[in-house]
């Protein structure tokens, strides 16, 4: 799955982050590759509270260890068409 985000408080203003079936992470600037999206999200996150909502799991509230400030919109993408 890929995650391609727009917004204020990741280390791009625009970056793509891929997540591989293990759960490992990496994320590259800008938007790599070709977006077939699966679903979007806004997600804000203020001190050590995410907001998320999505088109995917409607709202949901979380809570994080660290503290920090992201307004991001999202685009969750697979990597190929049709997964």
């Amino acid at each position: 799955m890929k995650y391609i985000e727009f917004g204020i408080g990741n280390t791009w203003l625009v970056r793509t982050e891929f997540e591989d079936d293990e759960g490992n992470e990496y994320e590259v600037p800008g938007i790599s590759g070709s977006v077939y999206p699966v679903g979007y999200y806004f997600r804000i996150w203020i001190g050590k509270r995410v907001l998320i909502l999505s088109t995917n799991n409607g709202v949901k509230l979380t809570k994080k260890n660290r503290r920090t400030i992201k307004l991001l919109f999202g685009i969750q993408s697979t990597l190929k068409r049709g997964n």
